[in-house]
C-alpha cells in the first residue's frame, strides 16, 4: 500500500466547508511542542518496526491471490466457460487505520474483497472461501460473522489479524485499476455491499480532504491514545471508534490547514470542548446522488433527529458514523474535552507537559458505585460467541435505565475483564451516579426489577444461545471491587476527598497563585461562552460526589434467589436492601444512556447572515438551519499563542433543536457471533413490557438501591 502524497493543498488554499480560522505557520514553540508530543509517542510504542510492516504487506499479498483463486474456483464450480474463468477476478483493498497509516504494532488490518455479481456472499464468501481459508495451516482463529449488521470474516494469518469484509458489485470482471470512489460502484448492489464498501470509500475521501496528510496522521495518533488512555475509545459501548476520531480530526486539520500537531491537539480540544451538538462534524457538503440512496438528513428523517452527536461521513451516501452515542457517554466525551482544553492551555502557558494530557481515567476510583454485568459459557467459542452478543446489548440496557428512571448517568468501561479463577467468564463494569442538576436529597427510589429483566429477556434471545451460557447483572460499591479489576491486583489507596471532580486539571501549588487573576478572568469568559452555547448539563464533572456512602458493605449472590426486603445488618445480604449513597433505588443495578449532538466548524464573518442548507449540487452549503457554525474571530497573531492572555473569540449561532427519544433508532440486526466491528445497526428501545416471554426464567427478586442526599453523608469513604 503506498502512501498517498503528503499533502493534498498549497498554503491558504480550501478544503471543506469553510475558509480556515487560520493559516499562519508554526512558531518555533510549536515545533518544540509537536517534537515533544512525538516524542511521546515513540516512547508509547505506537509505531510498528519494518520486520513487521514488511510482514503485514506479504500478508495482503497472500490474501489478494487466496481471493483470486477463490473467484476462479466459484466459476468453474457453476460451469462457466474456461474464457470466464481466465478473466475471473477479484481484489482487495484496505480500510480503517491501516489505510489511514495509524496503525500501531499487532493492530488488526481491515480489508475489503470485491468480487463479481456471480460470487454470492452467504454461498461462496461465507461458504467456498471459508471452506479454502479453514484448510489453510497460516489461518488461526477462524471466525465469520454472517449476520452482522456489516458482514464479516476474522482470522489471524500467519499471526496477523485480518477483518475481512465483502462486496460483490454488479460486474462480470473486477479490472485491477477498479476504482471503488466513484459513485458508479454503488449501482445495483445490496445494502450490506453498500456499507461494506464505505468503510474504504469514507476512508480515501478522509485522504483527499486533509491539507497534509503526515500532520494528520501524527494528530490522529494523538487523539486515539488519548482516548483510549481515557476510555472514551469504542463505538461498541456508545463512545467513539476509529472512523470518527479520525472524522473529528480530519475537521480540525481543515481549520488549521498549515498547523503543527502540537498546535492541531490544542485546537481540537478547544473547538470540540465549545461545540453545540447535535450541530453535525462534516469535511464536505452532503450530497444526494444520483442513485437515490438514503443518507443523513434531519429534515425529512425523524430518526436522524434522534442523533445526538452527528459525525457524517464524506462520501456518498453520507450517514451518521456515531449513532451509537447516547447521553452517558456524550456527558464523558463532553468532559473529557473540556479536561483536555484546560491542560493544553497549561501547557502553551508552559505549566504542564504533555503527560499529564494522557494519563490514564482511573474508571474504578471515579465513582462510589457500580453496576456488574457477569457472562459465561461452556468453552472458548461459545464465550466468543456469547461475549459479540451481549457487548452488542449492553447499549441497550444504558438506554433502557435511562428511560425507565430519567435521573440515572453510567458510565460504561470499554472492555472486558476476567476473574484468572474462573474459566471462560468475563465481565464488564458501569460507573453510576446521579444526572447533574437533579435534586440529590428527594431519596427517590428506583425500581429497576423490570428494567434488568427486560434487558436479560433481550440478551437470552440469542440464536444460538446455549444452557451454558449465563449473564448475571448486579450492583457492587467501589470499595467492594473484585481485585482482578486493578492492576497487579492490588486495590488502590481510597482517592481523598476533594472539592474538584474526578477529571479536574491537577495544577501544582506553585502555579496557583500565579494563575489566580488569569483563572478568575478565564471563568468569566468561559461562562459568558456557556451562557451562549446554553448546554443543557455542566462540562465539568463531578467524582460522583452527589452519592453518599454511609451505606453498609454488601454483596449481591451471583444467583440472586431470595427476596430482597429494607436493609437490616450486613449478615444477611441476600434478603436485604442494597443502598447506593445518593440515589434510592428499588429494582436491579443501573446503567443509563442517550444523550449527543454536533456543529460544523463554520467561519464567521461580519458580512454573513443567511443560513446554509443541504447542497445537493456540490456547492458550499450545508443543513439548512442544522449546521450553523462556531467561528473564532480572525485573530492577529497568526500561530494563536496563548501567552499574552488572548485567546480565541467565538461567536456561537443558533443550533439544531429536536425533541431527543434516548435511544430511538432503526431495528438492531441480530449480530450472532461474536463482532468487535466499529459500526454497529442502531438499537430501537422498545416499550417495557411487564409481560415476560415463555422461554425465560422465573423473575428475579426484587433489589432496593438506596441513593441517600450528600447532606446526610457521614463523609465514610468507599
Amino acid at each position: 500500500m503506498g502512501s498517498p502524497a503528503p499533502s493534498n493543498s498549497s498554503t491558504g488554499a480550501r478544503i471543506g466547508l469553510s475558509e480556515p480560522i487560520s493559516t499562519g505557520g508554526p512558531s518555533e514553540l510549536d515545533v518544540v511542542r509537536t517534537n515533544e508530543l512525538e516524542k511521546l509517542l515513540a516512547d508509547a510504542g505506537l509505531y510498528e518496526n519494518h520486520e513487521e510492516a514488511v510482514k503485514r504487506e506479504e500478508v495482503l499479498g497472500r490474501l489478494d491471490q487466496i481471493v483470486k483463486q477463490w473467484v476462479k474456483n466459484i466459476c468453474r464450480a457453476k460451469g462457466y466457460s474456461e474464457m470466464v474463468v481466465h478473466e475471473a477476478n477479484a481484489k482487495i483493498f484496505t480500510f480503517g487505520s491501516y489505510r489511514l497509516g495509524v496503525h500501531g504494532p499487532g493492530a488488526d488490518i481491515d480489508t475489503l474483497c470485491v468480487g463479481p455479481k456471480h460470487a454470492t456472499r452467504h454461498e461462496d464468501f461465507f461458504g467456498e472461501l471459508y471452506r479454502m481459508l479453514l484448510e489453510m495451516p497460516e489461518v488461526q482463529e477462524l471466525h465469520p460473522v454472517p449476520d452482522a449488521h456489516v458482514p464479516v470474516m476474522k482470522f489471524r494469518f500467519n499471526g496477523v489479524s485480518i477483518d475481512l469484509l465483502y462486496a460483490n458489485v454488479a460486474l462480470w470482471v473486477i479490472p485491477e485499476d477498479l476504482d471503488i470512489s466513484q459513485e458508479s460502484i454503488l449501482q445495483n448492489v445490496d445494502d450490506q455491499t453498500v456499507r461494506s464498501l464505505n468503510g474504504c470509500r469514507v476512508t480515501d475521501q478522509i485522504l483527499r480532504l486533509v491539507p497534509n496528510i503526515q500532520t494528520f496522521r501524527t494528530t490522529l495518533r494523538c487523539l486515539r491514545l488519548w482516548a483510549k488512555r481515557r476510555g472514551v475509545y469504542s463505538n461498541v459501548t456508545g463512545f467513539l471508534g476509529g472512523i470518527n476520531w479520525a472524522l473529528l480530526v480530519a475537521r480540525i486539520c481543515q481549520l488549521y490547514p498549515n498547523a503543527l500537531p502540537g498546535m492541531l491537539v490544542s485546537r481540537f480540544f478547544r473547538v470540540y470542548n465549545l461545540w453545540r451538538w447535535p450541530n453535525p462534524v462534516m469535511l464536505c457538503p452532503i450530497q444526494d446522488g444520483s442513485l437515490g440512496l438514503s443518507f443523513w438528513d434531519p429534515r425529512r428523517n425523524y430518526k436522524d433527529r434522534q442523533h445526538l452527536m452527528p459525525i457524517i461521513t464524506p462520501a456518498y451516501p453520507c450517514m451518521n458514523s456515531s449513532y451509537n452515542v447516547s447521553t452517558s457517554t456524550l456527558r464523558v466525551m463532553t468532559e473529557e474535552f473540556h479536561r483536555g482544553n484546560e491542560i493544553c492551555e497549561a501547557i502553551e502557558a508552559n505549566k504542564m507537559g504533555w503527560a499529564v494530557l494522557f494519563e490514564p481515567f482511573a474508571f474504578f476510583e471515579a465513582y462510589k458505585n457500580y453496576l456488574q454485568i457477569d457472562i459465561a459459557a461452556e468453552d472458548n467459542d461459545d464465550l466468543m460467541n456469547w461475549k459479540g452478543w451481549v457487548e452488542s446489548r449492553i447499549r441497550l440496557l444504558t438506554l433502557k435505565i435511562e428511560r425507565d428512571t430519567g435521573s440515572l448517568q453510567c458510565h460504561p468501561h470499554p472492555g472486558e475483564f476476567s476473574d484468572k479463577s474462573k474459566s471462560f467468564y468475563h465481565c464488564y463494569f458501569m460507573g453510576l451516579r446521579r444526572k447533574q442538576g437533579t435534586n440529590p436529597q428527594g431519596g427517590e427510589q428506583f425500581d429497576l426489577r423490570m428494567t434488568v429483566e427486560e434487558f436479560k429477556r433481550d440478551v437470552y434471545g440469542y440464536s444460538f444461545w446455549k444452557p451454558s451460557m449465563w449473564i448475571q447483572v448486579c450492583h457492587v460499591k467501589r470499595k467492594d471491587l473484585p481485585l482482578f479489576v486493578f492492576p497487579g491486583g492490588v486495590r488502590p489507596c481510597p482517592p481523598a476527598r476533594s472539592a474538584s471532580g474526578s477529571r479536574s486539571v491537577h495544577k501544582s501549588p506553585s502555579s496557583n497563585s500565579a494563575q489566580s487573576d488569569a483563572v478568575t478572568i478565564k471563568k468569566r469568559r468561559r461562562d459568558e461562552v456557556n451562557r451562549a452555547v446554553n448546554l443543557t448539563e455542566s462540562s465539568t464533572i463531578s467524582d460522583a460526589s452527589s452519592l453518599d456512602e454511609t451505606a453498609p458493605k454488601k454483596h449481591i449472590a451471583a444467583d440472586l434467589t431470595a427476596s430482597v426486603t429494607n436493609v437490616e445488618s450486613t449478615d444477611d445480604i441476600s434478603n436485604h436492601t442494597l443502598e447506593i449513597p445518593g440515589v434510592g433505588f428499588a429494582g436491579v443495578p443501573t446503567t443509563s444512556a442517550a444523550l449527543s449532538c454536533s456543529l460544523a466548524v463554520e467561519k464567521n464573518i461580519a458580512e454573513q447572515s443567511s443560513a446554509q442548507a443541504i447542497n445537493h449540487q456540490a456547492s458550499e452549503e450545508i443543513l439548512d438551519g442544522l449546521t450553523q457554525a462556531i467561528l473564532p474571530k480572525i485573530e492577529t497573531r497568526p500561530n494563536e499563542i496563548q501567552s499574552n492572555g488572548k485567546t480565541e473569540e467565538l461567536k456561537l449561532l443558533p443550533s439544531f433543536s429536536s425533541g431527543h427519544a434516548a435511544g430511538n433508532g432503526t431495528n438492531c440486526s441480530r449480530v450472532l457471533q461474536n463482532c468487535e466491528l466499529e459500526e454497529l445497526e442502531p438499537l430501537e428501545l422498545p416499550v417495557p413490557s411487564s409481560v415476560a416471554s415463555a422461554n425465560v426464567a422465573p423473575q428475579k427478586p426484587l433489589i432496593r438501591f438506596n441513593f441517600t442526599s450528600i447532606r446526610k453523608a457521614t463523609g465514610n469513604s468507599a
